[in-house]
């Protein structure tokens, strides 16, 4: 496997982890509507358009080029907090490998290089995957609800001390 920035020409392999993966993660818990409604094509676009500008995306791929997960980062949205974790996935076939690990770590190291010294996550509540980041010790501060689809979830938002050890 090899980490690196993503680049304008992975955009597609983006959307294809994107979209195969919030179908795999969320079925049984976000409507089939909603996620059969999910376009490869429509999150290439969003892709094109985030990685047209500067940008904090990396990707981890196959010897083949083939994309097989990615992280997304920057400064967190409201202003409340310091750097944010956008977005994690990996193809289900290659989850538990430890990649989600390697892409988080650099999340964390590329987060304190632009001098931040705390991430925040938001995380479906019912996302089976949210233990994840359970192990790295985050403080709860909130929850808020989320609607997805015509559905509403609930979402928890957690922040990430940047120093602390493993």
């Amino acid at each position: 496997m090899h980490y690196r920035k993503a680049e304008l020409k992975d955009a597609r392999g983006l959307a294809h982890v994107h979209v195969d993966s919030w179908r795999t993660t969320y079925r049984g818990i976000v409507s089939e509507d909603y996620l059969e409604s999910l376009s490869i094509v429509e999150r290439e676009k969003r892709w094109v358009s985030i990685l047209s500008d500067s940008h904090h995306t990396y990707v981890c791929e196959k010897e083949d080029g083939e994309i097989v997960g990615f992280v997304s980062i920057g400064k967190e949205r409201s202003g409340k907090y310091e750097g944010e974790l956008y977005a994690i996935y990996l193809l289900k076939d290659y989850q538990g490998k430890g990649i989600g690990k390697a892409l988080f770590d650099i999340a964390r190291g590329e987060l304190r290089k632009m001098g931040f010294n705390s991430m925040w996550i938001w995380v479906l509540k019912e996302n089976p995957s949210k233990h994840f980041y359970y192990k790295y010790n985050p403080l709860l501060l909130k929850e808020e609800v989320l609607t997805v689809g015509n559905e509403e979830h609930r979402e928890e938002g957690l922040l990430l001390d940047l120093n602390q050890k493993d």
